[in-house]
């Protein structure tokens, strides 16, 4: 998809929820569709791919269509969007998908298969303990996974920064000691944390 297609997508997506018609949460992109759409040239059609609540530029840039998307994020599922016949998972637990992404992984190595593993996580959750240890145990065992961090710098309604007491210069640690199986990006959005910033009545 290009990036005016994604635009498209989310902001019809919002007017849908705006309009009451989505009875549950949803998580919209917004600001990263070019650092998206590289990310994704170099994922296989037949990877895995594991992502968060806020999943669906992901899933529609690893060829999940449009109209699948949709349907279920319009059923609630916005947060939890799984297709498993396009090797696509989610989890809305903060940090759940990571170890799951993991070992999915170390299956593959074990297989000696030539399929790769994505994982797209939060700012926040690239802060936790599970984060570290996955990233740590993947990379000393080369395991076929790449982690990637997209930084917004909020995690619900909290600057993950403030949360952790980073001072204004201070990098976050797991940028202090880089690895080749992780790719971080920060990037600005228009929508919050959850709906489309608009109160909206059912």
């Amino acid at each position: 998809m290009t990036k005016q297609e994604l635009i498209e997508f989310e902001n019809e997506i919002a007017d849908i929820y705006c309009a009451g018609k989505i009875l549950a949460p949803i998580h919209l992109s917004d600001g990263n569709e070019d650092v998206l759409i590289n990310i994704f040239k170099d994922i296989k059609e037949d990877d895995w791919v594991f992502s968060t609540w806020r999943s669906h530029y992901h899933a529609l840039l690893h060829g999940v269509p449009r109209e699948k998307v949709k349907n279920e994020i319009i059923k609630g599922n916005s947060i939890t969007l799984s297709f498993p016949e396009h090797r696509f998972f989610t989890s809305a637990i903060v940090g759940g998908i990571v170890p799951i992404a993991m070992g999915v992984a170390l299956g593959l190595e074990m297989k000696k298969e030539k399929h790769h593993v994505w994982c797209f996580v939060g700012d926040m959750t690239a802060e936790t303990g599970g984060f570290y240890e996955s990233v740590k145990y993947a990379n000393n065992h080369k395991l076929p996974v790449t982690f990637i961090v997209e930084d917004n710098e909020e995690s619900v309604g909290t600057p993950t920064r403030s949360v952790w007491g980073y001072g204004p210069n201070q990098k976050s640690d797991y940028l202090l000691y880089p690895h080749d199986n992780m790719i971080y990006y920060h990037y600005k959005k228009k929508y919050p944390h959850v709906g489309a910033g608009k109160w909206v009545t059912f």
